[in-house]
């Protein structure tokens, strides 16, 4: 799967900056950047590509991204050649925006939180999607230092929301787990470094957090919400197809280096958790990454992973309205 890499307009000087597009088109290729990025979609429906996930979207999006996360919005051909206008506002933002010492303090903790998660890529529903979708046309407009504070209560807004969902699977993104309790910290460690061992056995992560079989595996339930084969399968499947996307290795050879000891039951378990085949999810994401290059305005604004090198130049223009904050 090819998947470029984008140059984004972000500069050393910006706290973030502000992509405003309207009507203008999805022609762009599978792709992903170090930059945060708080991605909506008002108007429009069609697919949305985030890491291993594939869903459908209607009318309204809001996704926030986390740094090399790969994506990529698809939309409806007939509700674009009907006329009907849709915006989409991007929010992009450097990895290291909240390093400083100030927002290590307490008052930052769900945010720094929020960020971690965002490696999964999280979308955001209901009441919180409409209070952002305010703030985030707010932000269109340069309202000096009112739009950083607006930027800032916009993420808060966002870290203290219930109303999501996560994306990519834990296999895809192993470093964005979450959980409040060290046990199930240490479980969730043990099983992300292990998985890929096919004798894998509850009773190896109960002995690392000093827990009966049975005991940890209600506890494992209580805090994951799912049982630990189910956790296990699925980390195991999101791995797989890290490997389907990013390599060129057999089907044989992927279900052996994800915890599979058995091709037919790696088969079986990846139709039921994709519901498709092996050879089709890798033919389907191919087919979804080509890209017609002709359409694309600014074409130096993504590169080939392959071909980045040190200190890429930056385009010229770009196809949407840019605010530097």
């Amino acid at each position: 799967m090819n998947i470029y890499r984008e140059i984004t307009p972000l500069q050393n000087t910006n706290v973030f900056v502000v992509l405003d597009s309207v009507s203008n088109g999805f022609d762009y290729p599978v792709h992903n950047h170090p930059e945060f990025e708080l991605n909506l979609v008002a108007g429009m429906s069609g697919t949305r590509i985030v890491g291993d996930s594939t869903e459908r979207y209607t009318d309204f999006d809001l996704v926030l991204l986390g740094p090399y996360l790969f994506h990529k919005w698809d939309g409806d051909t007939v509700i674009q050649k009907s006329g009907q206008p849709y915006r989409v506002i991007t929010i992009q933002f450097a990895p290291d925006l909240f390093s400083g010492q100030l927002f290590q303090k307490e008052r930052f903790i769900k945010i720094r939180q929020l960020l971690r998660d965002a490696g999964r890529g999280i979308k955001f529903q209901g009441k919180t999607f409409e209070a952002a979708m305010k703030i985030m046309i707010e932000l269109t407009e340069d309202q000096g230092f009112g739009s950083i504070i607006s930027f800032l209560q916009l993420l808060d807004l966002l870290s203290q929301s219930t109303e999501t969902t996560f994306l990519a699977t834990e296999g895809f993104s192993p470093k964005s787990t979450r959980s409040e309790s060290n046990r199930i910290q240490v479980a969730y460690g043990y099983i992300l470094k292990h998985f890929t061992n096919p004798e894998l056995k509850i009773g190896d992560v109960a002995s690392q957090v000093n827990m009966s079989d049975s005991a940890f595996s209600h506890f494992f339930q209580k805090y994951a919400f799912r049982s630990f084969t189910d956790f296990l399968i699925d980390i195991r499947i999101g791995h797989a197809c890290k490997l389907l996307l990013d390599t060129d290795e057999t089907v044989n050879q992927i279900a052996s280096k994800s915890g599979f000891n058995n091709l037919a039951n790696f088969n079986r378990l990846f139709k039921k958790y994709r519901t498709c085949t092996p050879v089709s999810y890798r033919r389907r994401y191919l087919e979804k990454s080509s890209f017609d290059w002709t359409h694309q305005i600014t074409p130096w604004q993504f590169l080939p992973q392959k071909s980045i090198e040190k200190g890429p130049t930056k385009p010229v223009a770009y196809a949407t309205r840019l605010v530097h904050f």
